[in-house]
């Protein structure tokens, strides 16, 4: 009887998780995030010989000042990274003016979200007059073989005068996300993997941990963020990153090292003890997330429902 008991409460907890996580959702997804106070950013500014920002004129609680596009190149053909959102003739004519004695040679998508591939409309109709050049990104499920773009892999390279890109896929934020390695520099743009301030948001934790370490393995000079002002101290800035992620990790572990079984909500519950209701609903995708990631790293199992439980590995080492 009290297996039947326990399945019966495990049902119970599940739904009433349900019915947080469907909330959670609704608070993230409607961008209830205070806007954080944000460091000056030109919209139009020469960052080196071969990199000029442009911002996109879309500021936001997620997308800070504005989506950080760049030209690249020291000559006349140009590259660049990331078109903003649709529909914005500020952007469209800042970036007008950058291009009045250069050419678009391909556009780099770091990846799907739209306020990175929105403005590729605008661009070809406003700025290449319907021309057709190379938009190159990653594949993801879901994309279907989009006419427009064309699909590369990890170690793809493209080049112009004075910049040479090299792709590299930092999983994690997205699935399909890539950094950029600009060759003449040893700089490397991160896409939304890591930010110019504040901190990002992900799909799937253990990829977003391999990708983190695999940028500080790569000893960039500086990074060109996606969002907000260049990373000059980049070794403290990747630290950062990867230090807040594991010191939440080791909070929800010591949540589940107490416990038998218990469910995400009540995890949240007790890791955001001291938070209001409606940043807990927001803070529990965050710890479903982390769970996901645990349970990958052969630490937590998931033995019914949405009920968590603690094994232990020898990967708990390493936080």
């Amino acid at each position: 009887m009290s297996v039947y008991i326990g399945r019966a409460w495990s049902m119970l907890r599940f739904y009433k998780d349900a019915a947080y996580a469907g909330v959670s959702y609704l608070v993230n997804s409607k961008g209830h995030k205070s806007m954080p106070s944000l460091s000056h950013v030109e919209p139009i500014e020469q960052l080196s010989a071969a990199v000029t920002r442009v911002i996109g004129h879309n500021p936001g609680p997620f997308t800070l000042q504005g989506t950080n596009t760049y030209l690249l190149g020291t000559g006349e053909k140009k590259i660049l990274i990331d078109t903003g959102e649709p529909n914005i003739p500020e952007y469209i004519s800042a970036l007008k003016s950058q291009l009045q004695n250069s050419k678009l040679e391909c556009i780099v998508i770091t990846h799907w979200h739209g306020d990175h591939v929105g403005g590729i409309d605008n661009i070809i109709s406003e700025i290449l007059e319907n021309q057709k050049i190379p938009i190159y990104k990653m594949k993801r499920d879901g994309d279907q073989g989009i006419e427009r773009f064309q699909y590369i892999d990890d170690g793809f390279s493209v080049g112009v005068e004075g910049a040479t890109l090299k792709f590299i896929h930092t999983p994690g934020h997205t699935a399909d996300h890539f950094a950029l390695w600009l060759e003449e520099e040893k700089s490397l743009f991160s896409g939304d993997c890591i930010l110019g301030e504040g901190t990002t948001v992900f799909e799937d934790l253990h990829d977003y941990m391999k990708s983190l370490n695999l940028i500080k393995s790569l000893k960039p000079s500086r990074i060109y963020p996606g969002h907000g002002p260049v990373i000059e101290k980049v070794d403290e800035k990747v630290d950062e990153y990867i230090e807040h992620r594991m010191k939440r990790e080791r909070e929800i572990l010591e949540v589940l090292k107490k416990n038998e079984e218990i469910s995400s909500m009540d995890i949240t519950n007790q890791v955001y003890a001291s938070s209001p209701w409606a940043v807990r609903l927001a803070a529990l995708n965050n710890v479903k997330l982390v769970l996901k990631k645990l349970q990958k790293d052969g630490i937590v199992e998931n033995p019914a429902f949405e009920m968590f439980k603690y094994i232990g590995n020898t990967e708990e080492s390493n936080l």
